[in-house]
Formats: structure tokens, C-alpha cells, sequence
């Protein structure tokens, strides 16, 4: 009896960023929990952008002979900023995730708030500052403190998982915080909106809907005042994530809205995850999209899954699946 093919799956993961731990472990949690119908490769790219299957260096352009499909499981510089998606678009390989142009705008802070604030998507208050013009931090930090709203957020740009943001409520806070986050790049700096965060995943094409929304997380930090790396990534440490979240039906109905249209207006595919800061009184800000949300066990788009009654396996076939009928 001829049985069909298994579908050859390489899952990217490591690469040069920040991120690199995380993203070993969300590769590490996709190989592990790949529908029976794949095989898994374990394609692990070193923190010098050099691909390697089995320990051994591999040509990226080769990756099709090795394998039907990319699953991205990278997050950070080169795996979500688009780079590593032009890599595998120049050599037509199929992958997982949004293509290299609305990776590289969900990746920049600044240009997706500027593509939310060209749709009607309120965001808060925000300024850009150049990593170049950074020479005086204390200047720079006293002119910021005394005319931008305070408090402040200040994070990098381009980074993702919250690395390198702070909260500001006082000019040493504002020092500080700029000194961090410029390590990373430019720096981006917004009003800090008070109230409950929250965070909705879109899945494409799910469920008989193009866009299916998630139900909404609700993130209630224990001790720091957000939802910073450690809080995201540790068992014990600072959040709740409560799934569904304690939202008004008015306020899910929203956020859920929100997230689709941010996903259409950035031009994301197949999923995103959006996070949100919803006011009491000023309505719902989105703050940024996220286009490889993190998929290792305490992620949160996999609890979202759970949530609506399907599982990670499902979630993990279903992108696939999308990324294979391009």
C-alpha cells in the first residue's frame, strides 16, 4: 500500500538577535509538537546568520532540496524584521508568517504606529529619537522629561519581547532608560496609558473566517508595572495572563476588531498578535503587532488556542498548511 509522503518541515530557529534563547526555545517547542503528518528539521541559524542542519553549515538557497516548507520560529533582528523572509522569498521557498515588507514595518515600532495612525487605529503619544543624535543623554533626557507627557515608556524601536524598555517617572528614571534602550538602536518614546493590558492573536482563514480572532488575554503584571522579558518568558516570574481576559463585552467586541484591522493594515499573514492598552476613560490604544508571536509552552497565543477549544498541534498544521498553499 503506498502511503502519501510526510511533508518535509524545516523550523528555523536562533539567529543574531537579542532573542536568540527565546527562539531556541519556541523552535524547540514547534519540533516537539508537530503533527504526526511532518517531519521536523531542525535548522538552527548560529548568532552569525549561518544556517546549520545537523551541525553542518547549509547554503539557504539549498533549504528546498532539504525540505517543503519554512516554519519561521525566530524572533527579534533577522528572524521578524523581514531579512530572513527575503532570504527564503528570494529562493522561493514557502514559509510561515508575514512576508518581508510587513515584517520589517512590525518589527520598527515607529512605522507601524504610523501605518495605525494612517488607518484610524488610535496609539499613544509617541516620538522617534535617532540612536545618532543621542550624543548628550542628559540634555537630551531633561528637554524629553520637561515637554513630553509624562509618565513615559521609553523601549527600543526595533527590538521585541521587551527588551530594553522602561517606565519614566522622574528625570534620573528618563536618563537611565535612554542609556538602556540605545544600545538597541533608535529609541522610541510614548505616554504611558493606565489600565488593563491586553494582547489578541488573528488567525487567517480559521474556522470558515478569513480573519478569526482570538479571545483576548488580559496581562496583569505581579510586581513591576508591565509585562517586561522576564515576566514574558519565565513560569514563575512577574504576570497573570488571564485568558479570557475580564473585559466588558464592548471592550473584547473591540478588541477583537482592533486586531483584525491592525493585521490588515500592517499587511501581516497568517497570524500576528497584537498587544493593547485599554483606558477606562480614553478608549483602547494599540500599542504594537507582533508578526511571529512567541510559541514556546508558556506563549500566549498557544493559550489563546486552548481557549477557543483547539491545541497547539492544530495551531502549528493549520499555519503550515497556509504557508504550504501559497
Amino acid at each position: 500500500m503506498h502511503s502519501t509522503q510526510k511533508k518535509k518541515v524545516a523550523v528555523l530557529r536562533g539567529g543574531p538577535s537579542s532573542e536568540y534563547e527565546v527562539s531556541l526555545k519556541t523552535g524547540a517547542s514547534v519540533l516537539k509538537n508537530l503533527p504526526e503528518k511532518y517531519i521536523g528539521i531542525d535548522v538552527l541559524i548560529d548568532k552569525d546568520g549561518v544556517w546549520h542542519i545537523d551541525g553542518f553549515p547549509v547554503d539557504p538557497k539549498n533549504l528546498h532540496l532539504k525540505a517543503d516548507v519554512a516554519f519561521i520560529a525566530m524572533h527579534g533582528k533577522y528572524g521578524e524584521d523581514g531579512t530572513v523572509q527575503k532570504i527564503l522569498e528570494t529562493w522561493h521557498m514557502p514559509f510561515t508568517g508575514s512576508k518581508a515588507l510587513a515584517s520589517a514595518i512590525g518589527m520598527n515600532k515607529a512605522l507601524a504606529k504610523d501605518v495605525f495612525t494612517k488607518h484610524g487605529i488610535k496609539t499613544p503619544r509617541h516620538k522617534l529619537l535617532r540612536k545618532e543624535l543621542l550624543t548628550d543623554i542628559k540634555k537630551i533626557a531633561h528637554e524629553l522629561y520637561t515637554t513630553f507627557t509624562q509618565p513615559s515608556v521609553v523601549k527600543p524601536a526595533t527590538a521585541g519581547s521587551s527588551v530594553g524598555v522602561s517606565l519614566v517617572y522622574s528625570l534620573k528614571d528618563m536618563e537611565a532608560a535612554l542609556e538602556k534602550a540605545k544600545e538597541h538602536g533608535d529609541i522610541l518614546i510614548e505616554e504611558l496609558i493606565k489600565g488593563k493590558e491586553a494582547t489578541v492573536g488573528v488567525l487567517e482563514k480559521f474556522r470558515g473566517k478569513d480573519f478569526y480572532s482570538l479571545i483576548p488575554v488580559e496581562i496583569r503584571p505581579r510586581s513591576q508595572s508591565f509585562f517586561d522579558y522576564e515576566a514574558k518568558y519565565s513560569d514563575t516570574a512577574g504576570a497573570d495572563e488571564i485568558c479570557p481576559g475580564t473585559f466588558s463585552r464592548q471592550e473584547t467586541e473591540e478588541l477583537e476588531r482592533l486586531a483584525v484591522a491592525v493585521h490588515k493594515a500592517l499587511g501581516a499573514r497568517h497570524y500576528s498578535r497584537t498587544d493593547f492598552m485599554v483606558h477606562p476613560k480614553r478608549g483602547i490604544f494599540a500599542l504594537e503587532i507582533n508578526t511571529l508571536p512567541g510559541l514556546t509552552a508558556q506563549s500566549l497565543l498557544p493559550k489563546e488556542m486552548i481557549a477557543v477549544g483547539s491545541s497547539y498541534g492544530e495551531l502549528l498544521e493549520h499555519l503550515i498548511e497556509l504557508a504550504l498553499k501559497k
